[in-house]
């Protein structure tokens, strides 16, 4: 048991790779990460000396930064949990867990390989301080490492050798400096209010946060989730001039879409769910499988069997999949529209649409997006063959 309460400081220690090669690797085995921990406390006391009188916690293993940053922090999170079990003093207050026969302790602390080709590498860190310790503490990291955060020679020099590559920059950053990178890096892209939702999921968990994209598409996040507006609720909110040629409009919301399938991905790395803001209250939402899915109306009886509709865009291929049962006058009524977000994702919202439908998958390609006559997605009045 502790004799007093240790306040975990989250660090990390930041690998810019030269050339844009790949770490050859993810993780360090134990004796590795148990060597380079002794470096790392060396240039930690070296830049803040109050660091001697904490307990330093090492993860030997290389991260991009979607998956440190995560709701509740998963990794550091791992990483103090597993310091805390470590009797106070043991291996002069520095602790390093690396890998064994290929695995590291426990799976938050296992870099994931389709995240594994970004410039930047990220080994987690963190400082056990004692309450009394630790504010004075955290302010003096804040203060040091964005300024002087420069790992040391010996630091650089043994993860290159042992690495087997050549890095451009090694330092060290707090959790805090890390956050302000990524949404410097994300508003840098257009993407300012992902990294709003991403701050809210990240920091204040408990408070709901909206925001609209660069392209007007609105976003909500709240009870841990990200609640988006569906592309068709997004298209109806535009103006719409039937005698005008609709180029624009499909342009518009195929860029709704393209927007919409970054948001999902990004969200998805860092383990953000995403919902239609329309399925709020319907169990029956399916995001989470690759694509998403919304339900307009009831199937009508006394008419023919549905049809699955797709809506294509060059460069993106099927935008959408309109689920239309052709009713009186042969116009066509759209029951569901479906997003696939990936391409792999097509096969199984077709197989979906055709269990919930009881229809045959079978997709009439339409080669464009097809508005109705009020302009909102639909499907010809036409049969197509």
């Amino acid at each position: 048991m502790e004799a007093q309460t240790l306040l975990a400081l989250p660090v990390v220690l930041a690998l810019e790779l030269a050339d844009g090669q790949p770490a050859p690797r993810l993780t360090f085995n134990r004796d590795e990460a148990a060597e380079l921990a002794q470096f790392v406390a060396a240039d930690l006391q070296a830049l803040v000396p109050l660091v001697d009188q904490a307990r330093l916690a090492l993860a030997g293993a290389l991260f991009d930064q979607v998956e440190l940053l995560r709701p509740g922090f998963p990794v550091w999170a791992t990483l103090d949990e597993l310091a805390r079990r470590v009797p106070r003093g043991h291996i002069e207050n520095v602790v390093a867990f690396g890998s064994h026969d290929g695995h590291m302790p426990a799976q938050p602390l296992e870099p994931s390989p389709p995240f594994a080709d970004g410039p930047m590498r990220l080994l987690p860190l963190s400082l056990l301080a004692p309450e009394a310790l630790a504010e004075a503490l955290s302010e003096q990291l804040e203060v040091q490492l964005v300024g002087r955060g420069e790992a040391g020679a010996l630091t650089a020099d043994w993860l290159m050798r042992t690495l087997g590559i050549r890095l451009e920059h090694v330092r060290y950053l707090s959790r805090n400096d890390l956050l302000a990178l990524t949404c410097v890096q994300y508003e840098h892209v257009n993407l300012a209010a992902l990294w709003s939702l991403l701050e809210a999921a990240l920091l204040t968990p408990y408070r709901d946060e909206s925001a609209v994209t660069a392209r007007g598409l609105s976003l909500r996040y709240a009870g841990g989730k990200v609640y988006v507006q569906s592309p068709s609720r997004w298209l109806t909110d535009q103006p719409y001039d039937a005698g005008t040629d609709q180029a624009p409009r499909r342009h518009a919301l195929a860029g709704i879409v393209f927007e919409l399938r970054q948001y999902a991905a990004l969200l998805d790395a860092h383990q953000l769910p995403i919902r239609l803001q329309s399925a709020m209250d319907h169990a029956d939402d399916l995001a989470g499988r690759g694509y998403l899915l919304e339900t307009l109306a009831a199937l009508e009886t006394g008419y023919e069997s549905p049809a699955l509709f797709a809506h294509e865009a060059p460069g993106l291929g099927v935008v959408a999949i309109t689920v239309a049962q052709r009713v009186e006058g042969g116009q066509a009524r759209a029951l569901a529209h479906g997003y696939p977000l990936q391409p792999q994702a097509l096969g199984s919202l077709l197989t979906v649409l055709a269990d919930r439908y009881g229809i045959a998958a079978e997709l009439h390609a339409l080669g464009r997006i097809v508005f109705d006559e009020a302009g909102a997605l639909g499907a010809p009045a036409a049969a197509v063959h």
